[in-house]
């Protein structure tokens, strides 16, 4: 790939859906209804003959998805994401504020970094507020509403090949077992995903794993919301480590139903807010008044807590051999920290380079490799931001990247300055929210906007 991840990254957030369907494939198979594997299929939509969903759940079923842990904490959409979304589904977030889901316009959200306000910026993005459950629910109601699109309740078991090309995935249907043919298969199996095991089972490399151990607990309650349209939709607050707090951070949103959902995060040994009591408590006491005020309210429900281990990613892109015919998405690929909210954004983004990929006509018979590297470009982008900040971490102790003392400066410098200073809040925030490459931050302009900023300030 000759151009930079820059150009390449800003190329996939431009990505629009083929003003007419121009199939390439017969049938097309997603393994895994996640919100990646939907993303994944409402694009073959526009490719393939048709589509077929294999889940373990019955994704015609409204509600919470059983396969989903992790589907009543706090899940956030970025600006980034909410672009994509509207891209695929041109009424989505009309859709999605009839449900109930709460616009939250650059004032209606407050930023708070060691419990100092940061700068709002005029001309940012617009985002959405709501649960998983119900972001969720409506992407799923609008790509099972595509004609050439069905789901089919079974357990994938594994794949079928003939020779080095993907023909078909093993799947069982109430214990009877069965073949899905397919011209193209798509793993969205999620950070569980088996297709390392089936790769290696029939004789294929396994993909090399990388995992960045963080150790993060978060516990998220619901609580009792009286404003219709609160002044305050979206509220984030970070603790570093530099301060005593053993919280790393909270956040409040205003989700559908009249809820505030809010949350807390801690590391290792540090569990906050796994009572009731004791999450109030913590809202109240380590974080800016407007907390307390949510934990004022009545709360709904018990505390659901939560752990996330770690951050990992596969490799696919580095083996020398793989399949013709297959592809992952969403988190069977990467995962990172969800402190950071990338996880429904990445899975937009990686439909974007779905779509880029099967845009060009490419040759089915071999690997993948294009939409690889496409791919490996948004990867790269969503690892660099959450295990540099990871790494930030007291407890955390590596695998530090080449040239780490340098770029956690950096770093330093920009995120401190976007506390003050409009101009290095507005770039810090177009690649937070996904929008444009964290190397767009290492151009020397930038650093030198955040020193003055910073001296400023001193």
């Amino acid at each position: 790939m000759s151009l930079s991840p820059t150009r390449v990254f800003a190329a996939i957030n431009a990505v629009q859906p083929p003003d007419q369907a121009s199939p390439v494939m017969g049938k097309a198979v997603v393994v895994g209804g996640s919100v990646a594997g939907l993303l994944a299929a409402r694009v073959l939509s526009d490719y393939a003959e048709s589509v077929v969903i294999i889940d373990r759940d019955d994704l015609e079923a409204t509600g919470e998805r059983p396969g989903v842990p992790q589907g009543t904490q706090l899940h956030a959409l970025l600006p980034g994401g909410l672009f994509q979304l509207e891209r695929l589904f041109p009424e989505f977030r009309e859709r999605a504020l009839a449900a109930g889901a709460v616009e939250a316009p650059p004032e209606a959200r407050r930023n708070y970094l060691d419990g100092r306000p940061k700068v709002v910026v005029p001309d940012d993005a617009d985002s959405l507020a709501g649960s998983r459950p119900l972001l969720e629910g409506l992407i799923r109601q609008q790509v099972l509403r595509l004609p050439n699109v069905k789901t089919v309740t079974a357990r994938a078991t594994g794949l079928v090949f003939d020779g080095d090309v993907t023909t078909g995935v093993h799947c069982e249907v109430d214990g009877v077992p069965g073949v899905e043919a397919a011209d193209l298969v798509v793993d969205a199996m999620g950070r569980s995903s088996r297709l390392s095991e089936w790769l290696e089972q029939a004789g294929w490399d396994r993909p090399v794993t990388r995992r960045m151990t963080v150790h993060l607990n978060y516990a998220t309650a619901l609580f009792h919301r009286k404003e219709a349209n609160p002044a305050s939709a979206v509220v984030l607050a970070l603790n570093t480590p530099a301060t005593s707090s053993d919280v790393a951070g909270a956040a409040f949103f205003a989700i559908e139903d009249g809820r505030w959902m809010a949350m807390m995060a801690g590391y290792g040994d540090n569990r906050p807010g796994r009572t009731a009591e004791d999450f109030v408590r913590r809202l109240r006491e380590q974080f800016p008044p407007e907390f307390g005020e949510v934990a004022g309210n009545e709360m709904l429900g018990d505390v659901q807590t939560y752990r996330h281990a770690d951050s990992r990613r596969r490799d696919f892109h580095t083996l020398k051999r793989f399949p013709a015919r297959l592809v992952s998405v969403g988190d069977a690929v990467a995962s990172f920290n969800p402190v950071y909210g990338q996880g429904m954004t990445a899975a937009a983004l990686h439909a974007a380079c779905l779509s880029t990929y099967l845009r060009s006509g490419p040759d089915l018979t071999v690997p993948a490799r294009r939409y690889l590297a496409l791919q490996k470009v948004v990867v790269d982008a969503a690892w660099s931001m959450s295990t540099s900040a990871d790494l930030a971490l007291p407890h955390v102790d590596g695998p530090y990247p080449r040239g780490y003392r340098v770029s956690s400066w950096v770093s330093r410098q920009i995120v401190a300055a976007t506390v003050t200073d409009v101009v290095t809040a507005r770039r810090f925030n177009e690649v937070v929210s996904m929008r444009e490459h964290p190397l767009s931050l290492a151009r020397p302009r930038v650093l030198l906007d955040a020193l003055r900023a910073n001296r400023r300030a001193r």
